[in-house]
């Protein structure tokens, strides 16, 4: 069993795989649009719309998400924190390239 100290080093390391992947696939455009704080933040508020949304309780093995309610719900809540002022037809970006990864990490 991982000491607490050693699966905060995973989990920062898998975050920062991740950022490294979300920025990776992201549009030339819109590569510089964002910081990594910008990410990080955008990651953790995925997770929280997926516990908020009730889509990690599903039964099924296909769970339908629609990253444009993802995006948005990524948007309102930058926006209430005072985080950022972010397009939602942006964030569908990094809601997608999250998906991905999290999708080749089950894999």
């Amino acid at each position: 069993m991982a000491s607490i100290d050693e699966e905060l080093r995973l989990d920062a390391e898998q975050d920062e795989r991740e950022v490294a992947y979300i920025m990776q696939s992201l549009p030339t455009e819109l590569k510089e649009a964002f910081t990594r704080e910008d990410l990080y933040y955008m990651m953790d508020t995925i997770v929280e719309y997926y516990y908020e949304s009730g889509v990690l309780e599903s039964d099924s093995d296909e769970v339908d998400i629609d990253l444009q309610q993802v995006a948005d719900y990524v948007c309102r809540r930058a926006k209430e924190d005072k985080v950022g002022n972010f397009s939602p037809e942006e964030v569908f970006f990094v809601a997608q390239a999250d998906l991905d990864f999290q999708e080749q990490e089950i894999e």
